[in-house]
């Protein structure tokens, strides 16, 4: 399982690259794993202010849908539209291409309160 050291992680299985006050979102390696083959990534938020915990979209697998939650309150500036054509790169490479949204953050102390690697494979097993 891929836990790259430099993001953070939710509970909930998010992952979160921080580039100022700009938040790269998506799922995690073990998310896509366990979920199988997505079929559909919906985000209908673009644009909107959510709260950290916040469904901000969902996905779609073969097998199961599953609710996407807010890592850190803040504007859905981005959706990776790659993903409307080629949800199957969440499956391929859910840190890189795979990417979900990107979120000008309103309270950037929320991201301490989030798992680093260790604490996140901790959770996983």
């Amino acid at each position: 399982m891929n836990v790259p050291q430099n993001l953070k992680y939710t509970k909930d299985h998010e992952w979160v690259s921080v580039d100022g006050d700009i938040a790269t979102i998506g799922i995690t390696d073990f998310a896509q794993s366990e979920l199988g083959d997505i079929v559909y990534v919906e985000i209908e938020t673009e644009g909107e202010t959510l709260d950290q915990e916040e469904v901000f979209g969902s996905v779609e697998a073969v097998k199961t849908v599953s609710d996407l939650f807010m890592p850190i309150s803040g504007e859905i500036i981005e959706f990776n539209g790659d993903l409307d054509k080629d949800p199957e790169l969440v499956n391929s490479d859910p840190y890189g291409k795979g990417w979900m949204i990107k979120v000008k953050m309103t309270n950037a102390s929320e991201v301490d309160g989030l798992l680093d690697a260790a604490g996140y494979t901790a959770l996983v097993g």
